[in-house]
């Protein structure tokens, strides 16, 4: 009984063995929420600037000229290839 609970102890799942691949994956998971975390913060910023009550001139004039191809009479488009 000893050895196998020895055993387990160097190569079961959260044995010694294991040990680096969980902290791999621990820095891995910590990186991955690090990005959402910058994401969230930005589209919680884009949120904020579109607040019905105060929405900022500028990214309401940047939504309507990506979404509805809308332009001022003085304005020149480039339509570029992708």
């Amino acid at each position: 009984m000893l050895l196998i609970i020895g055993g387990l102890a160097v190569a079961g799942p959260s044995g010694l063995l294991a040990w680096s691949e969980n902290l791999r994956l621990l820095d891995q998971r910590e990186a991955q929420l690090a990005a959402l975390q910058e994401e969230r913060a930005a589209l919680k910023n884009k949120v904020a600037l579109l607040h019905p009550d105060h929405a900022d001139p500028d990214m309401v004039g940047e939504l309507l000229r990506s979404q509805l191809n809308v332009v001022h009479p003085d304005e020149v488009v480039i339509k570029l290839d992708d």
